[in-house]
């Protein structure tokens, strides 16, 4: 008898075949019938798939073990499906619940029967290979609470705390919706029809005819697409891989694009730029104002600008838009492409003097920025027409680089986008980035910080 270790861990070969062998962890072992040592013969003579069924058997018994000691009925409900299929797949079976298991073929309800046949067989085994665990009825609000924090876990761990709440408040409109409109049922009790409902409900408020506001085609596509997210990765996560979406090609087109039109650039230049016009703003929202001019960022780049990525002792001044890494305070950026260095010139660079450490009051706060600044530019007619809004400085700036015919690449790199071909060298140095920016460089009176 050889115990193995390290990638055989938890694997015993006794007269050929493998077994799965450990010791009930002592903080379950009062609670675990198996205790405290677990025995159970995988079946195979074959090492390869003893550690593929020793895996699964591992991983549920991980989840069963931390379901024992959560309080939460919906989380254990659920582990506890999810144990039995990982328990049904390393006897070999797929896991179906017992009124599908009592018509399965007579030769296949035999097999799962002698796979537990051993009276030492574990009854958690026992419900695993028979079907003992009904799919759990988990509503659709509470397998959004799974979504946000266990299917999406890692994707919002780099989120800073106000970054994670506007991505699940936007995320929630779906489900909101879908309450509302059809009822917080069971997960598993959606119906195609109910699909259908949530899609009408939605045709209706595209092409209102009881006078109400018009939604746009994108909020359509975007709530559906939401919900249809959700259904997937949520049946996914239990290992229910081939369940039908009763969402799926419900969806709008969208036969134009909204788009925010940029500022004129003589209107940046002569109005927004003249001394005295932006002098009600607080110093702060002034300062991103015109930082946000001469650099093409987005609002929450400059927003959460931080002392360690201002580098104006630089021989380029410049700043660095990049994810902030500190685990107790983390900040995710938009794209991979959004990582990049912006120097600092004209106006943007003496702000940014004069603002060293960034702007504290907006830290985290970007939703403020904009509204504090869309509400000042809207009384003081700042802006050229009603669809205007601050973020269409971002594309008078990418209009002043083509006007003066910078590169479509550097033009691309500075403003963040994704470079349409495989990727040689650095992209260019700061210095080259520096004299094609001042190019197109405002002149201005020190005035206006």
């Amino acid at each position: 008898m050889v115990r193995q270790r390290k990638q055989d861990r938890f694997l015993l070969q006794r007269e050929g075949l493998y077994y799965y062998w450990r010791r009930v962890p002592k903080s379950v072992e009062h609670l675990d019938d198996r205790a405290p040592l677990i025995r159970h013969s995988l079946k195979t003579d074959d090492l390869a798939e003893a550690r593929a069924k020793r895996d699964l058997l591992e991983q549920a018994d991980r989840m069963f073990w931390g379901t024992l000691l959560t309080d939460a009925d919906t989380a254990k409900a659920l582990a506890g499906y999810q144990i039995a299929r990982a328990r049904a797949e390393a006897l070999g079976f797929t896991y179906k619940p017992a009124g599908e298991v009592a018509n399965l073929p007579l030769d296949e309800i035999l097999r799962r029967v002698s796979s537990i046949s051993d009276p030492r067989t574990p009854v958690v085994t026992e419900t695993a290979a028979l079907g003992g665990i009904e799919q759990p009825k988990v509503k659709v609000s509470e397998a959004f609470e799974v979504f946000c924090n266990e299917i999406r876990a890692a994707e919002l761990a780099g989120k800073s705390d106000k970054q994670k709440e506007q991505w699940k408040k936007v995320k929630k409109l779906a489900v909101t919706s879908f309450v509302a409109v059809v009822g917080d049922l069971a997960m598993i009790d959606i119906t195609r029809d109910h699909g259908r409902q949530l899609y009408q409900h939605w045709v209706k408020r595209l092409a209102p005819t009881d006078g109400s506001k018009k939604k746009s085609a994108s909020l359509g596509k975007r709530r559906m697409g939401d919900m249809r997210i959700l259904y997937e990765e949520y049946f996914k996560h239990i290992g229910d891989i081939d369940r039908q979406n009763p969402f799926d090609g419900l969806t709008f087109s969208e036969k134009f694009k909204r788009s925010r039109p940029p500022f004129p650039i003589e209107w940046v230049r002569d109005k927004i730029f003249k001394p005295g016009t932006l002098a009600g703003m607080n110093a702060e929202a002034r300062g991103i104002v015109l930082v946000l001019s001469e650099t093409g960022a987005r609002g929450g780049e400059i927003c959460n600008l931080h002392k360690d990525v201002i580098k104006l002792g630089d021989a380029i001044p410049h700043i660095l838009v990049e994810p902030r890494l500190d685990p107790e305070d983390p900040r995710e950026i938009k794209t991979v492409s959004s990582i990049r260095r912006i120097p600092l010139v004209g106006v943007a660079l003496e702000v940014m003097k004069k603002f060293p450490n960034g702007f504290p009051s907006y830290k985290e706060n970007e939703n403020n920025f904009s509204s504090a600044a869309g509400k000042f530019f809207r009384e003081n007619k700042l802006f050229p027409t009603k669809k205007h809004v601050i973020y269409s400085l971002r594309h008078t700036f990418e209009d002043r680089m083509k006007e003066a015919r910078i590169d479509d690449e550097l033009r691309n790199i500075l403003m963040g986008h994704t470079v349409d071909r495989p990727k040689y060298g650095s992209g260019g140095s700061l210095k080259l980035y520096q004299e094609e920016m001042m190019k197109i460089v405002f002149p201005f009176d020190p005035a206006i910080i």
